[in-house]
């Protein structure tokens, strides 16, 4: 989509053949273009799709026109009307889209100048396609960030309501996927609210370097007639205007930082899907997820298959090519416009869906999740979870740190030879490793004790998981009500 030579399969607005001469570009050119060619350059296909931000900045683009004099009252009424007939017919879905017509861009020039005559012809005064086609980019770009934020949104609220329920739910933490420490199922579950977080505020940084206006830059060099670039910006809720023109045209930054934002969602879902699929398997069974979202087995009638989580952990290796694909397109580009940047809008366009998809699917999974806590606590009293709580016991009994994990390490080593837990080796046998361990010890060695243990900021303790689910549900609230502040 440019203004050099994209040329497309013949055919005109009327369903009559489109000759060369006939084509926005054709006076440079004496022979017919290969057809292969022509399909080969397509992109009517998927950019069909910026239709309302095209008619959207070319409605302020005619304005700006006739508010500086370049176009009369008359031609922009006639665009004004053709341009809106355009869009009810696309939203009707009578528009006849056509391959001939080489992208989003011409389709829409051409119906409107077949509606509204020579008028039509005048609007693309003073722009070309290479900031008409950013400028619609960006503007769509804009609407899609917003729906991911507050897709985002959807999903922060049943992980809340879920930690909520579960703040003093006993699990296992984890680190090589070996039984660690055990921790609260509600802290387990912030620690997804606080990614996402992060990744709405990447949306959000990303959203404001989207937010430029490039509609003026022209071709490359910008235009001689006297426009009015910040008019224009005003009119389409642009927050500033890209002040190099040939930065203007060829610049996807914007597209690459979205998709970047977008890819890291995906991952972090991705760790979401992974540990429900673990979380639901028969070893685990610490989760059911509703039948609405799993299927079975053609073959083995016992199966509850969970893919919509396996989906979405596959699914993110999309956003993350796309990423890499952004990037491969624009590390060569010498300045300014290339056709290479046509390339940019399917990968930008599929991490957008997928990533809204995605969080759509668990948003409505999770809430009819159920949790078997039994399962969980069992499962937290495996492979000697309190270890390093009996360690802590013994340096607040004056033992050093390292002098305590050589004695625990005993013990556990100990426990293994008796085919028993840490908590249940008696008395005598524990103090047989550090003699100052006391009969209090055994609170200690519990999952309640230990996570109650942790009362601290960022700690897994209950009545820290439930200040920071309060704190949390607060900034979503005032989010929702338009006067959010980040959680304290």
């Amino acid at each position: 989509m440019t203004d050099s030579a994209s040329r497309r399969p013949a055919g005109s607005p009327d369903g009559s053949p489109l000759h060369d001469k006939d084509r926005a570009w054709s006076g440079r050119f004496t022979e017919p273009v290969a057809q292969f060619v022509l399909q080969y350059t397509a992109s009517i296909g998927f950019d069909r799709r910026l239709a309302h931000a095209d008619i959207q900045a070319s409605l302020a683009h005619a304005s700006m026109l006739a508010a500086v004099g370049v176009l009369d009252a008359q031609d922009l009424t006639r665009i004004e009307q053709g341009l809106r007939q355009v869009l009810a017919e696309i939203d009707a879905g009578t528009f006849r889209w056509q391959v001939a017509l080489e992208d989003v861009h011409l389709n829409v020039e051409a119906r409107l100048t077949e509606l509204v005559g020579d008028s039509g012809k005048r609007l693309h005064t003073a722009r070309s396609r290479n900031d008409q086609v950013v400028t619609d980019l960006r503007l769509y770009l804009r609407g899609e960030v917003d729906r991911l934020l507050e897709g985002i949104d959807a999903l922060q609220r049943p992980l809340l309501a879920l930690a909520a329920a579960n703040t003093d739910t006993v699990m296992p933490g984890y680190t090589h996927m070996q039984v660690a420490q055990p921790v609260t199922f509600g802290h387990h579950l912030l620690a997804y609210v606080e990614m996402l977080e992060r990744d709405r505020e990447r949306l959000i940084e990303a959203r404001r370097r989207v937010n430029c206006l490039p509609l003026g830059a022209a071709a490359l060099a910008g235009t001689t007639f006297p426009i009015d670039r910040e008019r224009v910006a005003r009119e389409l809720g642009f927050e500033q205007v890209c002040r190099n023109s040939i930065d203007a045209v060829s610049d996807r930054d914007f597209a690459v930082e979205v998709c970047s934002a977008g890819a890291l969602a995906m991952v972090h879902l991705s760790r979401l899907a992974e540990e429900l699929v673990l979380w639901v398997s028969p070893g685990f069974r610490f989760v059911e997820l509703p039948d609405r979202f799993t299927t079975g087995s053609s073959m083995m009638p016992q199966k509850r298959n969970p893919d919509v989580a396996e989906l979405a952990r596959g699914k993110s290796g999309r956003a993350i090519g796309n990423l890499v694909a952004l990037l491969t397109v624009i590390k060569a580009q010498p300045l300014a416009y290339n056709k290479d940047n046509q390339e940019d809008k399917e990968a930008l366009f599929d991490t957008i869906d997928t990533l809204r998809a995605t969080l759509r699917a668990f948003a409505e999974m999770l809430p009819g999740m159920r949790v078997d806590r039994d399962a969980m606590r069992l499962a937290a009293l495996q492979g000697h979870c309190t270890a390093t709580d009996l360690a802590e016991y013994l340096v607040r009994r004056g033992m050093a740190f390292r002098d305590a994990h050589e004695a625990v390490a005993r013990a556990v080593r100990r426990a293994d030879e008796l085919g028993c837990a840490l908590p249940d080796l008696p008395l005598q046998e524990l103090q047989a490793f550090a003699p100052n361990v006391g009969p209090d010890v055994f609170a200690v060695l519990t999952p309640e004790g230990s996570v109650a243990a942790r009362n601290h900021l960022g700690g897994t303790a209950p009545s820290q998981v439930a200040t920071q689910v309060r704190l949390w549900q607060k900034t979503l609230d005032q989010r929702a009500s338009g006067s959010a502040a980040a959680p304290e």
